[in-house]
Order: C-alpha cells, then structure tokens, then sequence
C-alpha cells in the first residue's frame, strides 16, 4: 500500500472519539491542522456529513461551503479519515486533496494525511501523500499522542478578531428586478478590492484594554501588505528585532506578560488581538486637485436597496507570525469568504425579507480550536430550521444532543474585554449559587438523594434592596429557576424583574392591567404561564393537599430530577 517510511503522525485529540465501526466504507472525517504547527499534526476530527445523492461519497461542493466559515483562518484541512481495509487510504487522500484545492486553490501543493480506520477492529493507520503529484503513499511509522493539547495549541497562539459593518448599495431597475444579483456581485467584488487597497489602514491593538501591560497599537496600511506568500513558508520574526516599524513586529508583540496564577490554555484565555479596518482616501499628492462629483444618469427607473451587514471574523496565530502577514493571510482572506457566504445566503430573499445573518464564534468542549458559525435570527434560535442547524453542527462536531452547546448564549463574547469590562466580570454575581450543596442529608435510613443538575442562582426576598416581603415566595423562586435556564445555556434572557413578570402575565390576558406594579402574589399556575411564554417551556402542577401527602410524590418528583434535572418550585 504504501512506501517505507520514518514519518509520524502528531494526534491532539484521542482518536478512540472516532467511531466507524459496522460503516460502509468511505470518508467519514476531515483531519484539521494548522500552518502553525509542526508538519503532520492533527488538531481534530470533523465528521463529514454531505454525501452525493447516488453513493455514500462526500458532496465535497457542499462540504466546502461548510468548512470554509466554521474553520478559523489559521487552521485548515489536512488530510482526510475513511472506514475500510489499506486499499482505501487512497480515496482518503484523493478526497482531502480535492478538498482543499475546493477551499484553498489548485496549487495548494502541500502534504495530505491518509487515515484508514478498521471497520471492525477500529485500528487507526495513517499514510501520507507528499504531494500532489506523488503516486506512492508513503507509510507513518508512529504515531505520537500529545498529553497537554491545550498547551500545546495555546501557549505560543494567539487570536485576532475583526468586526467590520458595511452597508452595501444595490441598484437595480425595477423592469429587471434580477439585476439586483448582478449589482450584489459587483459591490462585494469592489469591497474586496478595497480591503486589499494600497490606501487601505488596519490598526491592530489589544482587546483586553484592562490589562496594565498595554501595548500601543500598531498601524499597518495596505502598500505594506503581502499576499503572495504562503503561511506555511513564511519564517517568524528574530527575537532580537527591535523598534517600532510595523514590518518588524509579530503577534508577540501583545502578548500580556503579567497574567495572575497559572496560566489557563483555551481559547477563552488566549490574548485576542482586536483589528479595525479603515479606509485612508486621504494622501500626500504632488498635484493640486478640486473636489470632483460625477453624476450617472439611469435609463429606467431604478430602485436602492441598502444591505446591512456585519462582518465577524476570529483568526488563529502564532505569536512568531509577523503582524503585516497575519492581515494579508488571516484577516482579509476572513473577511473576504464571509463576505461571498453572506452573499450567497442573502440572495435567495434579497427582495423579499433580509436575513437577519450573524456569525458567533464558539469554543466547544472537546474541540480545540474555535469555530465560526453563521446564524439567520429573522425568527429566533428555536426556530425549527435553527434546531436543525445546531443539530447538524453538533453531528460534525462530535458534541452530545442532550445539552445547548451551540446557542448564542454559548458564544464566546469579545465586547467585555473591548469595552475594558474585566473588574465586573472579576468581581461576579453578587448572588448565591447551588445553595443546597452541603446541607446535611435527611437522615432517611436507606433513602436515595434526588437533586437538581447544574447550577443556579439563588433569589431571596430583599435582593438588590427589592422589598417584597409579603409579596410571595413564587416571584423568587421563579427567577431562581430562569436562572438555571441561563447558567445552563438554554437561553440568553435576562432573569426578569417583579414589574416584568407581571407585565409578562397581563400580555397574556392572565391579569387586568392594573395588576402591574401591584403586590398581588402569584402561584405555581403563574409561574408556568411565564415560563411558556419566555422560555417556551411547559410545566407540571403537582397538587398536594397538605405535607402529609408529599412523600406519595416522592417517586414521581426523583423521577424529575433524574430526567429533566431543573429546580422545582413548592408553594
């Protein structure tokens, strides 16, 4: 099958996550790795879920759409895993190969790593393809399990972050409304043109602003910028370079130096390096110019429509790329693919309704490197089609169903670092949380402990200097309950105060209006109304005439804490 070799694979995930056992045989996963890391090394498995509808074979058009956005800039693919005996490393191979030539250009002449799993005994073997060219697959000997991946992913790397706003202005003439398309790609191809213009500025600076070890912000304009090198060739700056010259700086230059304890390795604690764009038309010229308006009479009538985007891109470096290379090879491509995604995803109802498109970014457990997704909020995340994507997002990854992983809640969030926020996330909620941990037990011979799963926050009269006292314990234990809701990121609601959850009631057609602002206790009927029409979730009253009847309930309410694992309101 495969030539002698001395070559070895580099695993950052356990590779006993995979499971291909009784599969039919074909690609079943794409092999992630990154420019920044030593050849051959793999970073994480993400499942393939597109197959041509006549065979089991990889839909790699639709693949590619995917993968293009949900990596970030910095990682990429490398290789390709396929179920079967030897004789498929091949058809990995040629599938990851067609692949990145699909997501990166003809050309991209760069190693690919082959990986067979046993459909039965669910060995892992790797071959390796050096180029494109090359017609033998040359054997990997060892193969290398790396004990601290988080280390190794994050202790030299680093992540840069730029939002871009643009609005885009269409015309079209209302006789041809299917001019729009073509206007559409004309703008988008001119916005490129712009981010990679000489005149263009990127001001890069640090997003933790909180930090006492702030670096200046660097300045680097488009003439500066290279994009004909490849990542994978270009060398990393001299530690001894000194000065202040943009071409001189890397990633490292803002590195904090001073973090408290022991360094945590994620994506949630790496340095973020935050990137504006701006567009210098303003320049030294030789020549004396007036302002100039040129007027472009149309035919026919002829319509603006102005699209609203927001462009948000989360890039991964090492700290030894130089600056000037981390914009031209990370950022701009970034911006550049989700300025074609958002296009494609726009055009099917551009005349109609605007998507409401927004990319998150997420660092789920078990997956290394963060990811970027593309959600349309037109109406809401619990909409049908939303579910759906989350649940496909899920599958690729290798994430559990049975808990939100990829809700919005669940993003990883730039703005706290940005808006110099770091004391009120130090200091925390000023609130209780799990108040029921270590409370001595009941001292039932024989009984078994039932308790709620996840955490919580706890509500009391009084909180916040609120007087409710008399109001009934319902309000509290309400927002007590939303708040599990939250902390297990079911939702992203803000837990609602007394004037809300009247108001909330009142929308209904529960309560009069006047009952807003009142000191009307609520009940356990109530509390369910809320949680219906906030949440969405439906309750179970469970009547109980007196407390002597309770431990009739006991079995049912386990049952509860077993399954569903929320608090449970008694009043």
């Amino acid at each position: 099958m495969a030539d002698d070799s001395n070559r070895s694979v580099r695993l950052l995930c356990r590779p006993k996550q995979l499971n291909t056992k009784g599969s039919d045989p074909g690609i079943h996963f794409w092999l992630i790795g990154s420019p920044f890391f030593p050849p051959l090394t793999v970073a994480s498995f993400l499942r393939r879920i597109h197959t041509l509808p006549s065979s089991a074979s990889p839909d790699l058009p639709k693949e590619s759409e995917d993968l293009r956005t949900l990596i970030p800039k910095g990682f990429e693919v490398v290789g390709a895993l396929a179920s079967g005996d030897d004789t498929h490393a091949r058809t990995a191979v040629d599938a990851a190969r067609a692949l990145m030539n699909l997501l990166y250009g003809d050309g991209t002449d760069r190693p690919v790593i082959g990986a067979v799993c046993g459909s039965d005994s669910g060995e892992l073997r790797f071959v390796v393809s050096e180029s494109e060219n090359a017609t033998g697959l040359e054997s990997v000997s060892s193969v290398i399990e790396e004990r601290d991946s988080e280390k190794f992913v994050w202790e030299n790397g680093c992540l840069l972050h730029c939002e871009l706003p643009i609005k885009l202005p269409l015309y079209y003439s209302l006789k041809n409304p299917t001019d729009v398309e073509k206007s559409y790609a004309q703008v988008t191809e001119s916005v490129i043109a712009k981010l990679r213009d000489p005149q263009a500025v990127y001001m890069l600076e640090m997003s933790n602003k909180a930090s006492r070890d702030i670096s200046p912000p660097v300045i680097i304009r488009g003439v500066q910028l290279d994009f004909s090198t490849d990542l994978s060739k270009i060398k990393p700056l001299a530690e001894d370079d000194d000065g202040f010259n943009a071409s001189s700086l890397s990633c490292s230059y803002f590195s904090i130096s001073s973090k408290a304890g022991s360094p945590v390795f994620s994506a949630e604690n790496a340095d973020t390096i935050q990137v504006s764009v701006l567009f210098n038309s303003l320049g030294s010229s030789s020549a004396s110019t007036v302002p100039v308006a040129e007027y472009f009479p149309v035919q026919e009538e002829t319509r603006l429509l102005v699209v609203d985007i927001k462009l948000d891109v989360l890039c991964y470096s090492s700290r030894e790329l130089p600056l000037k290379y981390a914009v031209s090879n990370l950022i701009i491509p970034g911006l550049v693919d989700q300025l074609n995604v958002v296009q494609k995803l726009m055009l099917p109802n551009l005349l109609a309704q605007h998507p409401r498109l927004k990319s998150y970014h997420f660092s789920p457990p078990g997956i290394l490197h963060p990811i970027t997704v593309f959600y349309e909020l037109s109406f809401g995340e619990t909409e049908m089609k939303q579910v759906e994507v989350r649940r496909s997002l899920h599958s690729r990854l290798g994430l559990p169903y049975d808990r939100p992983l990829l809700r919005i809640s669940n993003a990883l969030d730039f703005s706290k670092l940005k808006n110099n926020d770091m004391v009120s996330l130090q200091k925390g909620s000023t609130l209780l949380r799990d108040v029921h941990i270590g409370i001595p037990s009941s001292g039932v011979t024989g009984g078994t402990v039932s308790l709620v799963q996840g955490s919580y926050e706890y509500f009391h009269y009084l909180h916040n200097g609120y007087n409710d006292s008399g109001w009934g314990c319902a309000y509290r234990s309400l927002q007590t309950i939303i708040s599990w809701f939250r902390l297990q990121n079911y939702t992203s609601i803000e837990v609602p105060s007394h004037r809300e959850i009247q108001q909330t009631l009142v929308e209904i057609g529960d309560k009069d209006p006047s009952f807003v602002g009142s000191r009307d206790w609520i009940g356990a009927i109530e509390l369910s109304f809320v949680l219906d029409k906030l949440l969405g979730v439906t309750c179970k009253v469970i009547n109980v005439r007196s407390g002597a009847e309770l431990p009739e309930k006991c079995r049912e309410l386990a049952m509860h804490f077993e399954n569903q694992s929320t608090p449970v309101m008694i009043g």
